[in-house]
Protein backbone atom coordinates (compact mmCIF):
# COMPACT_ATOMS: atom_id res chain seq x y z
CA UNK A 1 0.00 0.00 0.00
CA UNK A 2 1.82 3.37 -1.32
CA UNK A 3 1.84 5.66 1.49
CA UNK A 4 -0.33 8.21 -0.61
CA UNK A 5 -2.75 5.40 0.26
CA UNK A 6 -2.05 4.49 3.52
CA UNK A 7 -2.76 7.88 4.64
CA UNK A 8 -5.91 8.31 3.49
CA UNK A 9 -7.30 4.97 4.96
CA UNK A 10 -5.93 6.57 8.07
CA UNK A 11 -7.98 9.43 7.59
CA UNK A 12 -11.26 6.91 7.15
CA UNK A 13 -10.25 4.06 9.72
CA UNK A 14 -7.60 5.54 11.77
CA UNK A 15 -7.16 6.03 15.88
CA UNK A 16 -8.89 9.52 16.08
CA UNK A 17 -11.75 8.57 13.93
CA UNK A 18 -14.98 8.05 15.22
CA UNK A 19 -16.87 5.52 13.06
CA UNK A 20 -19.43 3.56 13.03
CA UNK A 21 -18.72 0.01 12.39
CA UNK A 22 -19.52 -1.27 9.04
CA UNK A 23 -21.11 -4.08 8.06
CA UNK A 24 -20.11 -7.73 7.64
CA UNK A 25 -20.74 -7.49 3.72
CA UNK A 26 -19.37 -3.84 3.49
CA UNK A 27 -16.07 -4.71 5.58
CA UNK A 28 -15.41 -8.30 3.49
CA UNK A 29 -15.86 -5.95 0.28
CA UNK A 30 -12.98 -3.70 1.51
CA UNK A 31 -10.41 -6.55 2.29
CA UNK A 32 -10.86 -8.11 -1.07
CA UNK A 33 -10.09 -4.74 -2.58
CA UNK A 34 -7.25 -4.19 -0.47
CA UNK A 35 -6.06 -8.23 -1.77
CA UNK A 36 -6.66 -7.22 -5.14
CA UNK A 37 -5.13 -4.10 -5.23
CA UNK A 38 -1.95 -4.91 -3.10
CA UNK A 39 -1.31 -8.72 -3.59
CA UNK A 40 0.20 -9.26 -7.40
CA UNK A 41 -0.81 -13.15 -7.11
CA UNK A 42 -4.04 -12.94 -6.21
CA UNK A 43 -5.57 -13.66 -9.68
CA UNK A 44 -3.56 -17.05 -9.38
CA UNK A 45 -3.89 -17.65 -5.57
CA UNK A 46 -7.98 -16.67 -5.73
CA UNK A 47 -8.45 -19.57 -7.94
CA UNK A 48 -6.19 -21.84 -5.41
CA UNK A 49 -8.50 -20.93 -2.40
CA UNK A 50 -11.75 -22.91 -2.44
CA UNK A 51 -14.52 -20.33 -2.27
CA UNK A 52 -15.82 -20.57 0.82
CA UNK A 53 -12.59 -19.42 2.04
CA UNK A 54 -11.79 -16.84 0.25
CA UNK A 55 -13.16 -13.89 2.80
CA UNK A 56 -11.72 -15.51 5.17
CA UNK A 57 -8.13 -15.09 3.70
CA UNK A 58 -8.90 -11.56 2.61
CA UNK A 59 -9.30 -10.43 6.21
CA UNK A 60 -6.48 -11.94 7.54
CA UNK A 61 -4.29 -10.72 4.49
CA UNK A 62 -5.33 -7.00 5.20
CA UNK A 63 -4.71 -7.43 8.56
CA UNK A 64 -1.22 -8.21 7.76
CA UNK A 65 -1.10 -5.62 4.63
CA UNK A 66 -2.56 -3.11 7.37
CA UNK A 67 0.22 -3.67 10.16
CA UNK A 68 3.26 -4.15 7.41
CA UNK A 69 2.19 -0.73 6.07
CA UNK A 70 1.98 0.80 9.75
CA UNK A 71 5.37 -0.30 10.05
CA UNK A 72 7.14 0.25 7.16
CA UNK A 73 5.17 3.68 5.48
CA UNK A 74 3.76 5.99 7.85
CA UNK A 75 6.82 8.33 8.85
CA UNK A 76 9.05 8.18 11.31
CA UNK A 77 10.01 4.85 13.79
CA UNK A 78 7.95 6.78 17.05
CA UNK A 79 5.06 7.47 14.97
CA UNK A 80 4.70 3.45 13.58
CA UNK A 81 5.29 2.74 16.80
CA UNK A 82 2.32 4.16 18.08
CA UNK A 83 -0.13 3.42 15.41
CA UNK A 84 0.96 -0.33 15.78
CA UNK A 85 -0.01 0.32 19.40
CA UNK A 86 -3.44 1.11 18.54
CA UNK A 87 -3.70 -1.56 15.91
CA UNK A 88 -2.61 -4.04 18.70
CA UNK A 89 -5.36 -2.26 20.81
CA UNK A 90 -8.23 -2.81 18.10
CA UNK A 91 -7.18 -6.65 17.48
CA UNK A 92 -7.75 -6.54 21.06
CA UNK A 93 -11.22 -4.96 20.88
CA UNK A 94 -11.73 -7.39 18.07
CA UNK A 95 -11.17 -10.34 20.45
CA UNK A 96 -14.15 -8.67 23.03
CA UNK A 97 -16.37 -8.26 20.15
CA UNK A 98 -16.09 -4.51 19.72
CA UNK A 99 -14.44 -4.31 16.13
CA UNK A 100 -15.24 -0.58 14.37
CA UNK A 101 -12.18 -0.93 12.08
CA UNK A 102 -13.58 -2.60 8.66
CA UNK A 103 -11.02 -4.86 9.00
CA UNK A 104 -11.65 -6.19 12.33
CA UNK A 105 -15.03 -6.28 12.13
CA UNK A 106 -14.25 -8.99 9.14
CA UNK A 107 -11.61 -10.63 11.26
CA UNK A 108 -14.00 -11.19 14.18
CA UNK A 109 -15.85 -13.36 11.58
CA UNK A 110 -13.33 -15.47 10.79
CA UNK A 111 -11.66 -15.54 14.52
CA UNK A 112 -15.21 -17.37 15.71
CA UNK A 113 -15.48 -19.75 12.58
CA UNK A 114 -12.08 -21.27 12.84
CA UNK A 115 -10.91 -20.41 17.18
CA UNK A 116 -8.21 -18.93 15.80
CA UNK A 117 -6.30 -17.46 19.15
CA UNK A 118 -4.69 -14.10 19.39
CA UNK A 119 -0.99 -15.06 19.68
CA UNK A 120 -0.09 -15.43 15.95
CA UNK A 121 -1.58 -11.79 15.44
CA UNK A 122 0.45 -10.53 18.46
CA UNK A 123 3.53 -12.20 16.95
CA UNK A 124 3.30 -10.21 13.69
CA UNK A 125 3.03 -7.06 15.90
CA UNK A 126 5.71 -7.97 17.57
CA UNK A 127 8.03 -8.64 14.86
CA UNK A 128 7.35 -5.04 13.16
CA UNK A 129 7.89 -3.19 16.68
CA UNK A 130 11.35 -4.36 16.06
CA UNK A 131 12.04 -3.62 12.70
CA UNK A 132 11.34 -0.46 14.39
CA UNK A 133 14.43 -0.76 16.96
CA UNK A 134 16.63 -3.28 15.30
CA UNK A 135 18.53 -3.26 12.20
CA UNK A 136 21.13 -5.73 12.87
CA UNK A 137 20.92 -9.59 13.62
CA UNK A 138 24.47 -10.33 15.28
CA UNK A 139 23.84 -14.40 15.22
CA UNK A 140 21.55 -16.88 12.91
CA UNK A 141 19.69 -17.28 16.70
CA UNK A 142 18.70 -13.96 16.75
CA UNK A 143 17.53 -13.81 13.22
CA UNK A 144 15.50 -16.69 13.94
CA UNK A 145 14.01 -15.45 16.78
CA UNK A 146 12.73 -12.46 14.23
CA UNK A 147 11.20 -14.75 12.19
CA UNK A 148 9.68 -16.81 14.62
CA UNK A 149 7.15 -13.55 14.69
CA UNK A 150 7.47 -12.05 11.29
CA UNK A 151 7.01 -15.32 8.97
CA UNK A 152 5.76 -18.39 11.17
CA UNK A 153 2.93 -16.93 12.73
CA UNK A 154 1.66 -16.34 8.87
CA UNK A 155 1.35 -19.90 8.07
CA UNK A 156 -0.11 -20.54 11.41
CA UNK A 157 -3.13 -18.56 10.73
CA UNK A 158 -3.48 -20.70 7.00
CA UNK A 159 -3.31 -24.17 8.78
CA UNK A 160 -6.19 -22.57 11.33
CA UNK A 161 -8.39 -21.74 8.04
CA UNK A 162 -7.71 -25.27 7.01
CA UNK A 163 -8.58 -26.59 10.27
CA UNK A 164 -5.37 -28.33 10.12
CA UNK A 165 -3.50 -26.83 13.14
CA UNK A 166 -1.30 -29.26 14.94
CA UNK A 167 2.24 -29.78 16.39
CA UNK A 168 3.57 -31.48 13.53
CA UNK A 169 1.97 -29.32 10.88
CA UNK A 170 2.95 -26.37 12.98
CA UNK A 171 6.62 -27.25 12.95
CA UNK A 172 6.98 -28.02 9.35
CA UNK A 173 5.12 -24.61 8.09
CA UNK A 174 7.39 -22.80 10.43
CA UNK A 175 10.18 -24.81 8.26
CA UNK A 176 8.27 -22.98 5.25
CA UNK A 177 7.81 -19.89 6.36
CA UNK A 178 11.11 -19.29 8.02
CA UNK A 179 12.90 -20.63 4.82
CA UNK A 180 11.22 -18.15 2.64
CA UNK A 181 11.43 -14.87 4.79
CA UNK A 182 15.63 -16.21 4.37
CA UNK A 183 15.48 -16.82 0.97
CA UNK A 184 13.79 -12.93 0.49
CA UNK A 185 16.20 -11.58 2.81
CA UNK A 186 19.20 -12.90 0.80
CA UNK A 187 16.93 -11.46 -2.64
CA UNK A 188 16.58 -8.15 -0.91
CA UNK A 189 20.35 -7.59 0.28
CA UNK A 190 20.34 -4.13 -1.66
CA UNK A 191 16.73 -3.03 -0.97
CA UNK A 192 17.21 -3.72 3.07
CA UNK A 193 20.75 -1.88 3.05
CA UNK A 194 18.99 0.85 1.30
CA UNK A 195 16.83 1.06 4.10
CA UNK A 196 19.22 0.50 7.45
CA UNK A 197 18.87 -2.91 7.41
CA UNK A 198 21.18 -6.10 7.51
CA UNK A 199 19.15 -9.34 7.73
CA UNK A 200 22.53 -11.83 6.90
CA UNK A 201 23.75 -12.41 10.29
CA UNK A 202 26.48 -10.73 11.54
CA UNK A 203 28.56 -13.67 12.62
CA UNK A 204 28.47 -15.08 8.88
CA UNK A 205 29.65 -12.16 7.02
CA UNK A 206 32.04 -11.22 10.07
CA UNK A 207 33.14 -14.46 9.57
CA UNK A 208 33.97 -14.51 5.49
CA UNK A 209 35.95 -11.41 5.33
CA UNK A 210 32.99 -9.28 4.95
CA UNK A 211 32.46 -6.05 7.01
CA UNK A 212 29.82 -2.58 6.74
CA UNK A 213 32.03 -0.62 5.12
CA UNK A 214 31.57 -3.23 1.98
CA UNK A 215 27.91 -3.20 2.74
CA UNK A 216 28.25 0.79 2.18
CA UNK A 217 30.33 0.39 -1.02
CA UNK A 218 27.53 -2.68 -2.36
CA UNK A 219 30.77 -4.45 -3.05
CA UNK A 220 30.76 -7.74 -4.85
CA UNK A 221 33.82 -9.58 -4.26
CA UNK A 222 34.24 -13.37 -2.84
CA UNK A 223 33.57 -12.89 0.52
CA UNK A 224 30.27 -11.44 0.09
CA UNK A 225 29.85 -14.64 -2.12
CA UNK A 226 30.85 -17.17 -0.07
CA UNK A 227 28.04 -15.23 2.83
CA UNK A 228 25.67 -15.78 -0.05
CA UNK A 229 26.71 -19.10 -0.41
CA UNK A 230 25.89 -19.67 3.35
CA UNK A 231 22.95 -18.07 3.67
CA UNK A 232 20.92 -19.33 0.73
CA UNK A 233 22.10 -23.04 1.30
CA UNK A 234 20.61 -22.21 4.68
CA UNK A 235 17.72 -20.80 3.12
CA UNK A 236 16.79 -24.18 0.82
CA UNK A 237 17.63 -26.31 3.87
CA UNK A 238 14.70 -24.63 5.61
CA UNK A 239 12.07 -25.27 2.56
CA UNK A 240 13.36 -29.03 1.96
CA UNK A 241 12.86 -29.39 5.21
CA UNK A 242 9.02 -28.16 5.29
CA UNK A 243 7.99 -29.91 1.57
CA UNK A 244 6.55 -32.71 3.41
CA UNK A 245 3.63 -30.04 5.17
CA UNK A 246 2.36 -30.56 1.37
CA UNK A 247 1.67 -34.22 2.00
CA UNK A 248 0.02 -33.56 5.36
CA UNK A 249 -2.45 -31.36 4.18
CA UNK A 250 -6.06 -31.25 3.20
CA UNK A 251 -6.66 -32.11 -0.69
CA UNK A 252 -7.59 -28.34 -1.62
CA UNK A 253 -4.35 -26.85 0.08
CA UNK A 254 -1.97 -29.41 -1.48
CA UNK A 255 -0.99 -26.84 -4.17
CA UNK A 256 -0.64 -24.13 -2.53
CA UNK A 257 1.60 -25.01 0.54
CA UNK A 258 4.19 -26.50 -2.04
CA UNK A 259 3.45 -23.53 -4.40
CA UNK A 260 5.08 -21.70 -0.97
CA UNK A 261 7.90 -23.95 -0.82
CA UNK A 262 8.31 -24.43 -4.71
CA UNK A 263 8.45 -20.24 -4.56
CA UNK A 264 11.15 -20.18 -2.28
CA UNK A 265 13.78 -22.54 -3.92
CA UNK A 266 12.93 -20.82 -6.74
CA UNK A 267 14.26 -17.48 -5.67
CA UNK A 268 17.53 -19.63 -4.16
CA UNK A 269 17.75 -20.74 -8.19
CA UNK A 270 17.32 -17.24 -9.55
CA UNK A 271 20.30 -15.88 -6.32
CA UNK A 272 22.82 -18.98 -7.85
CA UNK A 273 21.93 -18.03 -11.44
CA UNK A 274 23.09 -14.37 -10.58
CA UNK A 275 26.12 -15.68 -9.59
CA UNK A 276 25.23 -14.06 -5.73
CA UNK A 277 25.36 -11.26 -6.96
CA UNK A 278 22.50 -9.32 -5.86
CA UNK A 279 23.93 -6.04 -5.49
CA UNK A 280 24.39 -5.51 -9.03
CA UNK A 281 20.60 -7.20 -9.60
CA UNK A 282 17.51 -7.93 -7.92
CA UNK A 283 17.24 -11.42 -8.74
CA UNK A 284 13.29 -11.97 -9.51
CA UNK A 285 11.04 -15.38 -10.70
CA UNK A 286 9.32 -14.25 -13.67
CA UNK A 287 6.03 -14.76 -14.29
CA UNK A 288 6.34 -17.63 -16.86
CA UNK A 289 8.52 -19.87 -13.96
CA UNK A 290 5.61 -18.99 -11.57
CA UNK A 291 3.35 -20.26 -14.21
CA UNK A 292 5.27 -23.72 -14.59
CA UNK A 293 5.29 -24.03 -10.93
CA UNK A 294 1.79 -23.73 -10.45
CA UNK A 295 1.11 -25.78 -12.92
CA UNK A 296 3.87 -28.19 -12.48
CA UNK A 297 2.49 -28.41 -8.76
CA UNK A 298 -1.28 -28.77 -9.29
CA UNK A 299 -1.11 -32.03 -12.12
CA UNK A 300 1.58 -33.61 -10.03
CA UNK A 301 -1.21 -33.16 -7.37
CA UNK A 302 -3.96 -34.29 -9.48
CA UNK A 303 -2.79 -37.25 -10.56
CA UNK A 304 -1.15 -37.97 -6.08
CA UNK A 305 -4.52 -37.16 -4.67
CA UNK A 306 -7.05 -36.59 -7.49
CA UNK A 307 -8.30 -33.49 -6.65
CA UNK A 308 -10.20 -32.10 -9.41
CA UNK A 309 -12.34 -31.00 -6.61
CA UNK A 310 -12.01 -30.47 -2.61
CA UNK A 311 -13.95 -33.20 -0.03
CA UNK A 312 -15.66 -29.64 0.20
CA UNK A 313 -17.09 -29.52 -3.33
CA UNK A 314 -15.07 -26.40 -4.28
CA UNK A 315 -13.47 -27.02 -7.59
CA UNK A 316 -9.76 -26.37 -7.70
CA UNK A 317 -10.09 -24.66 -11.42
CA UNK A 318 -6.28 -24.30 -11.94
CA UNK A 319 -6.26 -24.64 -15.90
CA UNK A 320 -8.36 -21.56 -15.49
CA UNK A 321 -5.97 -19.72 -13.04
CA UNK A 322 -3.44 -20.28 -15.62
CA UNK A 323 -5.49 -18.53 -18.99
CA UNK A 324 -6.35 -15.98 -16.41
CA UNK A 325 -3.30 -14.75 -15.73
CA UNK A 326 -1.20 -15.83 -19.17
CA UNK A 327 -4.04 -13.49 -20.70
CA UNK A 328 -2.78 -10.65 -18.45
CA UNK A 329 1.10 -11.23 -18.96
CA UNK A 330 0.75 -11.38 -22.64
CA UNK A 331 -1.57 -8.08 -22.39
CA UNK A 332 1.14 -6.82 -20.23
CA UNK A 333 4.08 -7.53 -23.03
CA UNK A 334 1.90 -6.13 -25.66
CA UNK A 335 1.56 -3.32 -23.41
CA UNK A 336 5.21 -2.48 -22.88
CA UNK A 337 5.91 -3.19 -26.81
CA UNK A 338 3.64 -0.97 -27.88
CA UNK A 339 5.39 1.67 -25.69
Amino acid sequence: MPRSSIINDLARFGPHVASTPPTLADARAYCRRLARTHYENFTVASFLVPRALRPHFHAIYAYCRWADDLADETGSADESLALLDWWQESLEACYRGRATHPVFVAMGETIAEFAIPIEPFLALLTAFRRDQQQTRYATFEDLRAYCRGSADPVGRLVLYLARAHDGERGELSDQICTGLQLANFCQDVANDWDRGRIYLPGESWRRCGYDEAMFARREMNAAFRRVMEVEVARAEAFLIAGMPLADRMPPEFQVQIELFARGGLAIVEAIRAIDYDVWRKRPTVGKWKKLGLLASSWWRRRRQSGIGASPTGVALDAPTALLTSAQANRATERQGAAS
